[in-house]
C-alpha cells in the first residue's frame, strides 16, 4: 500500500505539505477578507457596519477552519517543525488567539449588546481584527528572515504586519463589492483602491528580502535555467496588477457587472504571492533548517492520518461551498431573531 505511488518517505510528506499549503492560502484568502471587513470598521457608519457584519456572518466560522486544519497538518505530519516555529513565534501566535477571540466575542455581541454598548463592542471587532492581521503579518515576516529575532529581521516582521494588514484590508473591500450596493459599495470600491497599494509594496518586500536572507534562495531567482521556474510569476502578477487596476476605476457599472471582478482578481494576486513563496522556501518547512522530508512523521502514520483527511477535507469543502452558495447575493439586513 505504501509503496503504491512510489516511495512514501517522499510523496507522503510532498502531498501533506501540499495540503497544509493549499490550507493556509485559503484560509489567506477566506478569513483574509472577513479580517479585511473588520479593518475597514473606522471608515464605515454605524448603519454600514451592520451591513458590513452581515455579509460576513454566515461564513467568518467556516473561513476559520482552515486556519485549524493547516496547523493540525502542521502538527501530526511534520511535529519536529511545529515545536520549532510555535517556540520561535510563541508571542505572535498569543496575539493572534487573543485577536480572534475578541472578535469572536464582539461579533456576537455588538448585536445583542445595549445601544449605548455597541461602539465599545466595535472597536472590539475592529481591535480582534487588527491584533489577528498584524499577528499574522508578524509571523510571516519572521519565517521569511528564518526565525531569527534580530533588530533588522523584527524591523522587516514589523513592516510584513502593516503589508499584510493592509493587503486584508484590499481583499475586505473587494469582497464587499460584490457583496453589498449603493453608497457601502462606492465606498467598498474607494478603500480597493488605496489598498491595492499596500499589496503592491508589501509583495515588493517580500520579494526584495526573501533572496537576501538565503543563498539558496537567491540561486533559486536568478540561476540558470532554475529562473525560468519563477518568470511566470512576476509577469503574471503585473498582468493582474494591470487589470485590477483598470476594473476598480471603472466601477461600479450599470447592473452591476464587473462587481466581484476585483476579488477574483485579488485571490489570484494572493495565490501567485504564495506560489513565488512556496517555490522559494521548498523543501524548506523551518528556512534553512529543517526540510519538510526530514520533519515527517513516519510514513506508517502519515498515511494513517492522510486516509483520515480524505474524509475531512471533503466535508470542509462540501459545507464551505454550500454556505456560499445558500447566502449568495447581496447582503441583507443584519438580523438575530
Amino acid at each position: 500500500m505504501l509503496t503504491l505511488f512510489g516511495d512514501p518517505a517522499v510523496w507522503l510528506p510532498f502531498t501533506f505539505a501540499a495540503l497544509m499549503g493549499l490550507s493556509i492560502l485559503i484560509y489567506v484568502v477566506l478569513d483574509g477578507f472577513d479580517l479585511g471587513v473588520g479593518l475597514l470598521f473606522p471608515f464605515a457608519e454605524a448603519a454600514e457596519r451592520d451591513r458590513m457584519v452581515a455579509s460576513i456572518g454566515p461564513f467568518w466560522d467556516a473561513n476559520e477552519t482552515w486556519l485549524v486544519m493547516a496547523i493540525g497538518i502542521l502538527l501530526v505530519a511534520f511535529p519536529a517543525a511545529h515545536g520549532a516555529i510555535l517556540t520561535a513565534l510563541y508571542l505572535p501566535v498569543a496575539v493572534m488567539l487573543i485577536g480572534l477571540i475578541l472578535r469572536g466575542v464582539a461579533f456576537e455581541f455588538r448585536a445583542k449588546a445595549p445601544r449605548d454598548h455597541k461602539r465599545a463592542w466595535d472597536l472590539a471587532f475592529f481591535a480582534g481584527s487588527a491584533m489577528t492581521a498584524l499577528a499574522q503579518g508578524f509571523m510571516l515576516g519572521l519565517y521569511i528572515m528564518g526565525l531569527e529575532a534580530t533588530p533588522a529581521h523584527l524591523g522587516f516582521a514589523v513592516l510584513t504586519a502593516v503589508f499584510l494588514a493592509v493587503g486584508y484590508s484590499f481583499i475586505g473591500a473587494a469582497w464587499l463589492i460584490g457583496k453589498t450596493e449603493g453608497v457601502l459599495q462606492l465606498k467598498a470600491v474607494d478603500w480597493a483602491r488605496g489598498g491595492i497599494w499596500g499589496v503592491v509594496l508589501g509583495m515588493a518586500a517580500i520579494s526584495a528580502a526573501s533572496p537576501l536572507v538565503s543563498g539558496r534562495i537567491w540561486n533559486k531567482w536568478f540561476g540558470w535555467p532554475e529562473t525560468l521556474w519563477l518568470a511566470p510569476l512576476p509577469v503574471l502578477s503585473a498582468l493582474l496588477l494591470g487589470l485590477l487596476w483598470r476594473t476598480l476605476r471603472r466601477l461600479p457599472l450599470p447592473g452591476d457587472r464587473g462587481a466581484w471582478a476585483p476579488f477574483a482578481l485579488g485571490t489570484g494576486l494572493f495565490a501567485l504571492a504564495f506560489l513565488g513563496l512556496a517555490y522559494s522556501f521548498y523543501p524548506f518547512v523551518v528556512p534553512e533548517r529543517m526540510t519538510i522530508y526530514e520533519a515527517a512523521s513516519a510514513p506508517e502514520s502519515l498515511i494513517i492520518v492522510l486516509a483520515g483527511v480524505c474524509v475531512v477535507l471533503p466535508v470542509i469543502v462540501a459545507y464551505s461551498a454550500l454556505a456560499y452558495v445558500v447566502f449568495r447575493g447581496k447582503a441583507g439586513e443584519l438580523r438575530y431573531d
